[in-house]
């Protein structure tokens, strides 16, 4: 199996890119297995410029390939908000409970037929110095009245995609549809070329 550093200290995306990318062929690492200690700041104002920041620091840390994403949850009726901004959104030091009331709470008044929202996921995969591979997926969705399920994190219990939210979904179920899954799948067509030439290697 081919080594990979995930650039991300959020266990529960750790646990998503290990699902997905495993079956590819892949060895996911944690940034503590690899030896990394880096917290670089998210300054882009595009998912996908954060996502290559954040794969960049890694990847010149361990020198492994090196996969990161930036997702967030943009919103019909706020504008595209929270946007690059949801992990962060309402400030700093916020639980994910928090940010999903007070999401809540901005939407308290908005009609059912401007909830609509998509949720965005940049990758950015470097594989070596020349070779970096970039792509997005989106999952289109709504939000919901109130937080509902049990499992997910983040905006997870209010994004609601065929009547349940992400929350409600299993793991299998959640990568088939998710941005995230989708970004890993378009991830995987373009890695192709690079798994097979490594098999031959």
């Amino acid at each position: 199996m081919i080594r990979m550093v995930a650039a991300t200290n959020n266990s529960h995306k750790l646990e998503e890119l290990r699902r997905i990318l495993t079956p590819m062929g892949f060895e996911v690492l944690s940034l503590s297995e690899a030896g990394v200690d880096v917290h670089p700041d998210e300054t882009a104002e595009t998912f996908t410029g954060n996502a290559q920041i954040k794969a960049q620091a890694v990847f010149e840390r361990c020198g492994l390939p090196t996969i990161a994403d930036d997702s967030g949850l943009c919103v019909e009726a706020l504008d595209g908000r929270p946007g690059v901004h949801s992990a962060r959104y309402g400030g700093e030091g916020l639980s994910d409970a928090q940010r999903v009331a007070r999401l809540l709470e901005e939407m308290r008044e908005t009609p059912k037929d401007r909830r609509g929202a998509k949720f965005v996921c940049a990758v950015c995969c470097f594989l070596d110095r020349n070779t970096v591979l970039e792509c997005v997926g989106e999952c289109e969705g709504t939000v919901g009245y109130e937080p509902v399920g049990e499992g997910g994190f983040g905006y997870d219990p209010v994004f609601m995609v065929g009547g349940r939210s992400y929350s409600q979904l299993s793991g299998e179920e959640k990568d088939a549809l998710s941005h995230r899954g989708r970004a890993l799948n378009n991830l995987r067509d373009i890695l192709a070329p690079y798994l097979a030439r490594k098999a031959m290697a």
